[in-house]
């Protein structure tokens, strides 16, 4: 058999070429193309001829291999789509459909508020809910007969029963003591956020809880203003309401800040003109604040003839009752899916 009677040959084969998998696939590339391939022992006997018949035989051969080599390519490409579209199919799926969750509406507003106090400078700082009274209140400077003290108000831990009762440990009825917490192992400056649950012993409500959400700032360096507050307080409020947000700060009295204010924005349901929502005034209060009393600092070890600050306090729910209209405070802890699946799209 001559050589033009072997291509016409091979030619056949590839043209009714298959290949069952990829080691069929490479079998049949060895067999054609490889170092012993048929189609290399044809190169081999190319070498072998004339002038003459080089010229006649060598356009076939190098057809013949560029077939082969497009024929396997494109079956090697076949299986890598075969091989991805076996990959996306996830077997270890349920056959029904899973509806997803959704943040819940006070973790949205939470991370909302730290993302925008971060971005001049705060950072977060968590402590204990179970805490003790000096922490809580007095290094906080809360006289001994104050009413915050009462069991109205706070819930104190008890011992096993027939052990005295302690009167130091408590469940904290705000995040200002993790502010002593950091004053007393941090030097300044210090500038930190410290958001968590708290508990006051409270009648459940529409507009109240025994358990809420807060989320506290302190900034101590030296030189810190009330205008300082001013500014950080109403560069949040237009961050978070709107830029068109008026705030006014109104005195107020807090043991642990002095002097001490509450602060209030215009309306953003009527934009200040009045309405049901604000009763007509135009203002909707949000948070306290003030400049933290020096016996706090003292109380905490920081010097406070060297040393200034600021601290405000605001509730997560009370935000979140102005950003989406949610007027009863229990639907927060509830877990109706109903409520929650409102805020799938937040």
């Amino acid at each position: 058999m001559d050589i033009n009677d072997k291509i016409s040959q091979i030619l056949t084969q590839v043209e009714q070429m298959q290949a069952q998998s990829r080691d069929e696939l490479e079998q049949l590339r060895i067999h054609y193309l490889g170092k012993k391939g048929e189609i290399t022992a044809l190169f081999d006997e190319f070498r072998t001829l004339s002038k003459e018949q080089k010229a006649e035989i060598g356009a076939s051969l190098n057809a013949l291999k560029n077939l082969t080599a497009n024929k396997l390519q494109e079956m090697r490409a076949g299986y890598d789509e075969q091989q991805a579209a076996e990959n996306k199919l996830d077997l270890t799926r349920s056959a029904e459909p899973i509806a997803l969750g959704t943040r819940h509406p006070l973790s949205l507003v939470k991370e909302e508020i730290i993302d925008i106090f971060s971005r001049v400078g705060f950072t977060v700082e968590e402590g204990p809910e179970v805490e003790d009274d000096k922490h809580v209140f007095g290094m906080l400077n809360f006289a001994p007969e104050h009413p915050a003290r009462d069991m109205q108000d706070t819930f104190f831990v008890e011992k096993e029963e027939g052990v005295q009762k302690p009167t130091d440990i408590l469940l904290r009825t705000h995040t200002s003591s993790v502010q002593t917490r950091v004053m007393t192992t941090q030097k300044p400056p210090i500038r930190v956020l410290c958001p968590g649950r708290v508990y006051r012993n409270e009648a459940i409500s529409a507009r109240a809880h025994c358990f809420f959400h807060q989320i506290e700032g302190l900034y101590i360096d030296k030189n810190v203003s009330f205008a300082d507050l001013r500014q950080v307080l109403l560069y949040f409020a237009k961050e978070m309401f709107g830029e068109d947000t008026k705030i006014r700060l109104r005195p107020s009295y807090f043991p642990f800040t002095e002097p001490s204010a509450e602060m209030d924005i215009s309306c953003n349901i009527c934009g200040g003109t009045g309405c049901g929502f604000c009763k007509g005034t135009g203002w909707v209060e949000i948070l306290g604040c003030g400049m933290v009393d020096p016996n706090v600092l003292e109380a905490c070890g920081i010097d406070s003839k060297e040393y200034t600050g600021y601290a405000f306090g605001l509730g997560v729910e009370r935000i979140t009752n102005l950003k989406y209209r949610v007027k009863d405070l229990r639907l927060f802890s509830e877990n109706d899916v109903r409520f929650l699946r409102q805020f799938s799209a937040c």
